[in-house]
């Protein structure tokens, strides 16, 4: 973006700092991450349409993925993965989008509802919204979490606080299940943490409330 400064004869041309790359693949990443919280409404509407298509989404990536570290691309697929990727999965199979698909799937399947919603929105918004804020604002480190940050932590803890009570309506089980959460997503699994967090999420939930 440009800006134009006329001010006491001064008449230049000044560039407005761009987001660092990084900073804006993550942005990309997570948006496209956090369409997963779209998955409980569509289940509502029929589960098995809505797995069908969740493992439909994950062959076809799969495949265009598989192309694309090849050196051949796929119309639209390749060009947003490449664009999100994360700086140390340049040149490789990005594994992010699979385990997304594959971690809403088995909270599909290993939970009734609302456990699964709980546990879906936890990756949603639980993970998207922590990564975001720990490369905004993180400062502060946890010891071996793999670079999570408090802040982020912090962000992942509030957003299942708020997502589950919207679900529950019930503080207890709101504040528990977002701790639950919050520790699991600040465990060191890279690209895992998309399952290991709604699994173990929708667990926490589907035994809090005697489903």
């Amino acid at each position: 973006m440009k800006k134009i400064l006329v001010a006491a004869g001064i008449n230049r041309t000044i560039e407005a700092p761009a987001l660092p790359q990084e900073l804006s693949s993550e942005f990309l990443r997570k948006s496209i991450h956090m369409m997963v919280a779209l998955v409980p409404t569509f289940a509502n509407i029929n589960i098995y349409i809505t797995l069908a298509l969740l493992a439909a989404g994950s062959i076809v990536y799969a495949y265009a993925e598989t192309l694309r570290i090849s050196g051949r691309q796929v119309f639209l697929v390749s060009r947003v993965t490449a664009a999100a990727a994360r700086e140390q999965d340049q040149g490789r199979f990005v594994l992010g989008p699979l385990t997304l698909a594959f971690g809403a799937m088995l909270s599909l399947l290993l939970y009734p509802e609302p456990a699964a919603a709980i546990a879906i929105y936890a990756l949603a918004f639980g993970d998207g919204i922590s990564s975001v804020v720990g490369k905004l604002i993180g400062k502060i480190y946890i010891p071996f979490s793999g670079g999570k940050t408090l802040a982020g932590s912090t962000a992942c803890f509030l957003a299942v606080l708020a997502s589950t009570y919207a679900v529950t309506a019930d503080a207890r089980i709101s504040v528990i299940i977002a701790f639950g959460a919050t520790f699991l997503e600040s465990l060191p699994t890279g690209d895992m943490d998309n399952i290991l967090l709604p699994v173990g999420t929708g667990l926490l939930a589907a035994a809090l409330l005697g489903l």
